[in-house]
């Protein structure tokens, strides 16, 4: 899994010349997202697909995180109906261990897997603010914050988010 930085650049300008400068760090053309809003010029930018455009990755985090809490609240449900029914205490473990197992998964996924949303970003690229995502490995995230940073003061850091490569999001 990659780490998705994200910038934001007043214009075009600026995000080609970071583009050009991470590829001569060895950061592949393929791996560099850009998205314009309306107006916005994107010549000469990797253009982000269209299920990146659409942020494919907030809604599947939703609906993940729904059936966490669908799991979650039927186990809840069983366990209360087996306790009015008398039931062995034993039976008892079957839904507490899937309601803790649901529990420790949401929490895992809350706390270890940070998400940026585009949605955050709308009201800048409404002013034509170029939108810049890089997919990188963990190990290269500051390495690339230090040389946009270095080189463009201009660049505003929209933080970091997760990226599955194999599901192109």
């Amino acid at each position: 899994m990659k780490r998705r930085l994200y910038f934001l650049f007043p214009d075009s300008g600026h995000a080609r010349t970071v583009v050009n400068e991470l590829e001569a760090q060895g950061i592949q053309r393929k791996f560099i997202h850009a998205i314009a809003g309306q107006g916005g010029d994107l010549g000469g930018l990797p253009a982000a697909s269209r299920l990146q455009q659409q942020d494919l990755g907030s809604r599947l985090e939703r609906f993940l995180w729904g059936s966490n809490l669908i799991v979650f609240f039927a186990a809840l449900f069983v366990m209360v109906v087996m306790v009015l029914l008398h039931i062995g205490w034993y039976w008892l473990l079957l839904p507490v261990g899937l309601m803790l197992a649901s529990f420790l998964m949401g929490l895992e996924f809350v706390t270890h897997i940070p998400n940026v949303h585009l949605a955050e970003f709308r009201d800048a690229m409404q002013h034509r603010e170029i939108l810049l995502m890089i997919d990188v490995s963990a190990g290269q995230v500051a390495k690339v914050e230090e040389l946009v940073h270095r080189h463009h003061p201009e660049a505003v850091t929209g933080g970091v988010g997760w990226n599955v490569e194999a599901l192109q999001l």
